[in-house]
Order: structure tokens, then sequence, then C-alpha cells
């Protein structure tokens, strides 16, 4: 009986030193802004945009390029067509303002693409292609996700970070 106790005791030391030795899993930091603040960000840029001239990247939340969570806002002029391509990690978007059109596939498809107005929320599984457009009205959406997150185009011409 003795011999178990110290078993158990040590077994609970050693399970709480590798618990101990974890590194502490990505927190949200305390963070509220109005809309009027958010508007006020000035684009950012990086990971997880399209790299589409007609779309600022608004990182307003965590680093994506790095693992816990992110949030950031897509600024979509009026008629931009984002071509199919798919990112790293799953991600949640949500439709702020304007009327955005989103479709999944391997390839742009006008017939596919579903109209979301204000309040719509969709998502972007890990991996999946997607492709989107705005007609004409600007798009906000408040992308949410866990990093690290790319993007990478379904077809490389397509990639208007490698176009001259």
């Amino acid at each position: 009986m003795l011999r178990s106790r110290a078993i158990f005791i040590v077994g609970t030391i050693m399970f709480g030193a590798a618990a101990a030795a974890q590194p502490p899993a990505p927190q949200l930091p305390k963070y509220s802004k109005s809309p009027a603040e958010l508007t006020a960000i000035a684009p950012t840029g990086g990971v997880g945009g399209s790299g589409n001239a007609k779309v600022q990247v608004v990182t307003i939340l965590g680093d994506p390029s790095k693992p816990g969570p992110y949030s950031q806002l897509l600024k979509v002029a009026p008629h931009a067509t984002i071509a199919a391509h798919h990112h790293a990690g799953d991600r949640v978007g949500t439709v702020l303002q304007g009327t955005w059109m989103f479709g999944y596939g391997p390839s742009f498809s006008k017939e596919e693409l579903r109209t979301l107005p204000v309040g719509s929320v969709y998502t972007e599984p890990s991996g999946a292609a997607h492709f989107a457009m705005t007609g004409d009205e600007a798009v906000t959406v408040l992308i949410t996700g866990s990093g690290p997150t790319d993007t990478v185009y379904e077809n490389p011409a397509d990639d208007p970070m490698k176009k001259p």
C-alpha cells in the first residue's frame, strides 16, 4: 500500500511538472473598439489577405502570421473580383457592411456565388478553396481565425502578389 501511494504521489508530481512545462495557450487580450474606432485603424496588410489591390486588410487583433487567435477587417472596394484561393486554418467571416458575393470551389464561378447581405456569416474551412466579388458598393467583412494562416491561389497565375 505504501508503494502504491508513493507511485501515485510521484505520478502526480510528474504529471504536474509536465503540465507546467507546456507553454500556455494563446489568450485573448482585453479589447473593445467601437465602429468609429475600427474605421480609424489604418490598413496593415499582411498574411490572410488576398493580395488584391481592391482589398485592404486591417488586422485588429492578434497576429495572423503566428499561432493564436486573430481578427481582420477586409475592406473590399466596389467591382472587385477575388480568384479562388485557400488559407491555412479555419476562418469565420461576418459581413459588416455591403453585400458580399461568396462561393466555394477551385475556380471562380459567378453561378456558384451566394449573395450575403449585412449580418451574414460564412466559413472558410482550412484548405477549402473559395472566391468572392463585390457589386456597386464597398464591402467590409470581419474575419476571425487561428494562425498562422496564409493565402494560396488555386491557379498560381491568379495570385496578384506574383504579377508584375
